[in-house]
């Protein structure tokens, strides 16, 4: 998968300046509104796979036709767009081999998963709060690299424009590569919500907007939203997701499409299964 700006590569050889510029140039570069042609019915995912038994197999339209025993009309739409979720495990404490990151990247089409694709490339810095892409996208482009299916949407498991120069990892990897993304955070690195977040039903959501934190941005604009993705139904103890824009996508559509990419877990399904395959391949490495 080619880079369309390789100019702006994370380079972790960096120094903290350096890197703060080359996150502003990457925002400068972003596109924080609608340029796509995805829908979240298109893209939705119906059913959680169910990981008890481990990985599902990776399936493409026609094999999913014969174990369905239907057509190919009415079982796959091999003109779904492609979902790519990215995530990672670390590999430490082996005295044969540095610190390493085992990065996954999982294809989606129609529901299905259709691809599978890791790498593990060495960990050259500490992560450091909102220099993350210097630590993680490297290998995560690997990853991609690996992957054979070409993405329509990059669904990243950390921050996009939710960032102190709204140019988290979600906004790198999607620059780089001029594919439209999103990223989805379990925490909140900066903003502010609209409203408190405390134990909200699912399907809740409400803007995150830049503050003082933010220094690229001006204040009050939307920079993302906190969204329940789930909820217990006795004690509502499950935290939001914190869903921003990444690149070709605006703060509203990135809401929209992770919810449709949720089916029962707290995590859209193609980085639920892209945590899974990664902390698999690191186990197969071990």
């Amino acid at each position: 998968m080619p880079l369309a700006r390789p100019d702006l590569r994370p380079d972790p050889s960096l120094s903290r300046d350096e890197m703060e510029a080359l996150q502003r140039d990457i925002a400068a570069a972003a596109t924080f509104d609608d340029d796509h042609a995805l829908d979240p019915a298109g893209v939705a995912v119906s059913e959680a796979a169910s990981l008890a038994d481990g990985l599902p197999p990776a399936r493409d339209g026609d094999q999913a036709c014969l174990d369905a025993g239907t057509d190919s009309a009415t079982a796959h739409d091999a003109d779904a767009p492609v979902v790519v979720g990215v995530d990672q495990a670390f590999r430490t404490d082996r005295a044969d081999a540095p610190d390493a990151a085992v990065s996954a990247a999982v294809a989606f089409r129609d529901g299905d998963v259709i691809e599978y694709a890791s790498a593990t490339t060495p960990l050259s810095i500490p992560y450091v709060p909102g220099l993350l892409a210097f630590r993680e996208g490297g290998p995560i482009l690997a990853a991609l690299d690996a992957l054979d299916a070409d993405p329509d949407l990059l669904v990243c498991d950390g921050s996009g424009r939710i960032h102190f120069r709204e140019a988290g990892l979600a906004t790198h990897v999607g620059v780089l590569h001029d594919v439209p993304s999103v990223g989805v955070a379990k925490s909140l690195l900066c903003g502010e919500p609209d409203e408190p977040t405390d134990e909200r039903p699912a399907g809740w959501r409400t803007p995150v907007r830049a503050g003082d934190a933010v220094t690229t941005a001006e204040t009050g604009t939307v920079i993302g939203h906190a969204f329940q993705s789930r909820q217990y139904p006795t004690s509502k103890r499950v935290n939001p997701l914190y869903v921003s824009p990444g690149h070709r996508v605006s703060a509203a559509s990135a809401v929209d499409l992770v919810d449709a990419l949720c089916a029962g877990y707290k995590l859209p399904e193609p980085t639920r299964l892209a945590d899974a395959y990664a902390d698999a391949a690191k186990r197969d490495e071990e």
